[in-house]
């Protein structure tokens, strides 16, 4: 029986994306060769990756507006590089909001290329909301947020409107629920939440924001150069990139972002639910704030953890234990997590309940 997954990533992904890899390492389009050896301009692969591209911008909405999508390699985490290098003026500044360890990774990045200005941060509250009433320089060449933070399961509910260009990570939340992604310049998100395997990072970027910057960047790390050799300046990520195709394609025939979207706001209904009526039970985020992909929760008394701990794991729960560095517990409930497996986890804690409450 396959587990209950809540891994935080690399994450579950569809059941039919499983088998199609796993048919694609044997025999990829009846070619008689494997996905993981062909070579990336054959018209096999270039099919895939013109595909891919496409299709990312058609779901986002930005199909004919300016964007470019690209798959590339390194991780969110040298987006956190990439973007200052591309977009951040020589002797300008950029403003960062700081809401967990990713976002405040980035700015350590970002502070090698000029002023970082943190706009807002929730540090001193161990993260637990996301910062309101803060205000951009109109003269920062961009703004950079992240808008779901995976380890203290806060999520961006709204964005500012404003003149500067807006830069997202969406490493944990893309394609999860809708927003009018053109109001974004630039979007990042490694592959292995709700995209595919980890190894390759989608970027969507305007055109018109690039080349700006007055640097000379080092052409691994220019989205122009990118853009120019159509995702394919240096060898990609071949197989990360198919298996993020097929994501892709299960989320279309679905109905979508909006489909999706409707599923995941009825699994953090029923998770959130029982963390708010169990007594045994306390959320970590503020309400108003609370991602829809990521639950936190702790015990409120941690004798309870060695049968909790046991039941979930006979239960064929894999993945809630909390990061490392802040521990409790954390429901990752990406797009391919059903919402029966939710369930599965609810019924779980209400069991404990009774067995604590005899």
């Amino acid at each position: 029986m396959k587990k209950h997954n809540y891994s935080a990533g690399p994450c579950i992904l569809p059941q039919e994306v499983f088998e199609k890899s796993a048919q694609a390492i044997l025999n990829f389009n009846n070619s008689d060769l494997s996905i993981l050896e062909i070579s990336h301009r054959s018209k096999d692969f270039v099919v895939v990756m013109e595909e891919a591209r496409a299709l990312a911008l058609e779901l986002l909405g930005l199909e004919g507006k300016g964007y470019q999508a690209l798959f590339l390699a390194g991780g969110a985490s040298l987006e956190f590089l990439m973007v200052p290098y591309n977009l951040m003026k020589v002797d300008g500044k950029a403003a960062y909001l700081d809401t967990g360890t990713w976002a405040n990774n980035a700015i350590k990045e970002a502070k090698s290329f000029g002023e970082t200005l943190v706009v807002g941060t929730s540090k001193e509250q161990n993260y637990n909301h996301i910062p309101k009433g803060f205000s951009l320089p109109e003269n920062a060449s961009y703004f950079h947020c992240t808008s779901n933070n995976t380890i203290f399961g806060t999520q961006m509910k709204s964005f500012p409107e404003t003149n500067v260009p807006i830069v997202c990570d969406m490493s944990s939340d893309i394609f999860s629920r809708t927003l009018d992604f053109s109001k974004f310049d630039l979007i990042y998100a490694g592959a292995q939440k709700n995209m595919g395997p980890a190894g390759t990072t989608l970027v969507v970027v305007k055109e018109d924001i690039l080349g700006k910057s007055g640097r000379t960047i080092p052409s691994m790390l220019d989205y122009e150069k990118h853009i120019k050799a159509e995702s394919m300046y240096n060898t990609p990520p071949v197989f990360p990139i198919y298996a993020s195709l097929l994501t892709l394609q299960w989320l279309k025939n679905l109905g979508g972002i909006a489909a999706i979207e409707k599923i995941n706001n009825a699994k953090a209904e029923l998770i959130y639910s029982e963390i708010d009526r169990n007594p045994l039970f306390k959320g970590t985020a503020t309400v108003e704030d609370r991602s829809t992909m990521n639950a936190t929760f702790l015990l409120n008394d941690e004798c309870h953890a060695p049968i909790f701990d046991k039941m979930w794991k006979e239960a064929g729960i894999s993945g809630i234990p909390g990061h490392r560095s802040v521990g409790g517990y954390r429901a990752s409930m990406y797009n391919a997590l059903p919402l029966e497996s939710v369930q599965v986890l609810v019924d779980v804690m209400k069991k404990l309940e009774k067995v604590v409450t005899l």
